[in-house]
């Protein structure tokens, strides 16, 4: 079994294809944020269903979702709702987390102290520092005190790119979000085989403001 988790893929259908084809996995999961920003929303949900992905909500899918019956919603809306309106209710399905043995799979965070219990909808698609993001000085989740057991692979943050945690010798966190949409990377990770996979962005899509 080969299991490849895959960071924030924001419409780069490109990069996806070519980290599907190098991975050869037998089981996919996103950690969500897939269709918004990026090149070709169309052709990242061409390739979920073509693999049969898993994934989690992240709070840009959120978005696509409080926006999808708007009278003028933003472009991706729109393309979304007219060309694949069978995503609507895929997103309304899709879970917070993946929990599996061993793993937690998230698209931002959870309660570094209560764990994925104490995680709420929110701190599970935006959290980023603990106890929030308003002072800068507060850390991140992932150093706010969790420990695992499980490894929690999660995206939602490209301005710290990937992230890996341990304690004790044992891997507790990992982001997997490199901005491929912003020039960066779409960064995969083979877990039975601590493998990370990275494809290089073929160009900028959306500025860092």
């Amino acid at each position: 079994m080969r299991t490849l988790y895959v960071g924030d893929v924001h419409g780069c259908a490109a990069e996806l294809s070519l980290l599907l084809e190098r991975a050869a996995a037998d089981r996919v999961v996103l950690v969500g944020d897939l269709f918004t920003k990026g090149p070709d929303p169309l052709g990242v949900w061409r390739l979920v269903r073509e693999v049969d992905a898993e994934c989690v909500l992240g709070n840009h899918d959120d978005f696509v979702l409080r926006r999808w019956s708007k009278r003028s919603p933003p472009e991706v809306v729109r393309a979304l709702r007219e060309l694949a309106p069978e995503i609507k209710p895929w997103l309304e399905g899709l879970p917070l987390m993946i929990r599996e043995e061993g793993r937690i799979v998230i698209h931002a965070g959870v309660h570094p102290l209560d764990g994925p219990d104490g995680t709420s909808r929110e701190q599970a698609t935006r959290m980023r520092r603990w106890p929030d993001d308003k002072n800068l000085d507060n850390p991140f989740w992932y150093d706010a005190g969790w420990a695992g057991p499980e490894v929690v692979i999660f995206g939602h943050d490209a301005a710290r790119g990937l992230v890996r945690r341990e304690r004790e010798g044992r891997l507790v966190a990992l982001g997997l979000d490199t901005g491929c949409v912003y020039g960066g990377k779409l960064t995969g990770w083979i877990a039975e085989e601590d493998q990370l996979l990275q494809i290089p962005a073929a160009r900028v899509y959306r500025p860092v403001r």
